[in-house]
């Protein structure tokens, strides 16, 4: 099994095989609670404008989402699992579009096979994959606001790399790194609260779900997400 890291939406452009699209602040990290939280599925809009559109189309969903870590007017909840811990999605929709993770999982046309990344659901990543057993597995790592790198994301597609490779990486080090780091100052800014500290935690529980969000369809602009258990 080859296993390539690559960033960004240039990176995702270029993905084959499986394709793993990370995004652990916290897009992705954020699908997983959504599916526990009930949603049927998640429309992963590139565009704000795509995602009013499929609103008024679909009256009864849900949208979610951010622009620059701020929620979108308009829309019912930011890009936040802990805004959502509490919400009732049972059977809904939820139409969902951020900066860097939604639109990098729109350019990752040409892979056979894509999913989410993020440290809740490593785990289960990792089964899927090994049941899979594909000849290539790209792991794409989103950034920040699809401009830079950023290391949870590295750091999370590093962790998957490592156990599909039989290793045992320590994630209390991870962790430590990333809280340590200028990745996680939005979250424990002591004025500036638009990515709640909570989220922190949220975003780091590791396997806290054995679920993996597939992407079913795509178009141009968007992508169908569904929950498989693991």
């Amino acid at each position: 099994m080859k296993v390539n890291i690559s960033h960004l939406t240039t990176g995702a452009s270029k993905a084959r095989g499986t394709a793993v699209i990370i995004d652990v602040f916290r897009a992705f990290s954020l699908a997983c609670y959504l599916f526990d939280r009930g949603a049927d599925r998640i429309l992963a809009v590139r565009d704000v404008d795509r995602a009013f559109q499929l609103h008024r189309a679909h009256p009864d969903s849900v949208l979610v989402g951010e622009r620059h870590a701020v929620k979108i007017p308009g829309f019912d909840h930011g890009n936040s699992p802990s805004e959502i811990l509490q919400a009732d999605l049972t059977g809904r929709t939820v139409i969902h579009t951020t900066h860097a993770g939604t639109r990098a999982l729109v350019a990752a046309a040409g892979a056979a096979d894509v999913i989410t990344g993020s440290f809740v659901n490593a785990g289960a990543i990792v089964q899927y994959i090994q049941a899979a057993s594909p000849a290539e597995v790209s792991l794409v790592c989103a950034g920040f606001e699809g401009g830079r790198e950023t290391l949870e994301d590295t750091l999370c597609a590093e962790y998957l790399r490592d156990l599909l490779a039989g290793r045992q990486p320590n994630f209390g080090s991870i962790r430590e790194r990333i809280v340590g780091s200028e990745c996680s100052r939005r979250f424990l800014h002591p004025v500036e609260r638009t990515c709640p500290e909570e989220d922190l935690r949220l975003c780091l529980d590791l396997d806290r779900f054995d679920l993996v969000v597939r992407r079913t369809e795509a178009g141009d602009d968007l992508c169908v997400l569904q929950r498989l258990a693991i």
